[in-house]
């Protein structure tokens, strides 16, 4: 069943307009910082995690966990 935007709740609206805006604000806070991020401290093809990120909050949480080399002491 396909439900139209009329069809929501004032909640429901509110619940996906949040969801849409967490996942564009940890999907672009991702891209960013892959974008200043120099290619020997990604671990991976830059490449590839750009479209990694793109996945629904699991791409840009993957990013933040796995994405970028710590350094070692």
């Amino acid at each position: 069943m396909n439900r139209r935007w009329v069809d929501l709740t004032p909640g429901q609206q509110t619940a996906v307009l949040t969801a849409a805006s967490v996942q564009l604000s940890l999907a672009a806070t991702a891209w960013a910082q892959l974008a200043t991020t120099p290619a020997a401290e990604v671990d991976g093809s830059k490449a590839r995690w750009a479209a990694v990120i793109a996945i629904n909050f699991v791409g840009p949480l993957a990013w933040f966990r796995w994405g970028r080399r710590t350094p070692r002491r």
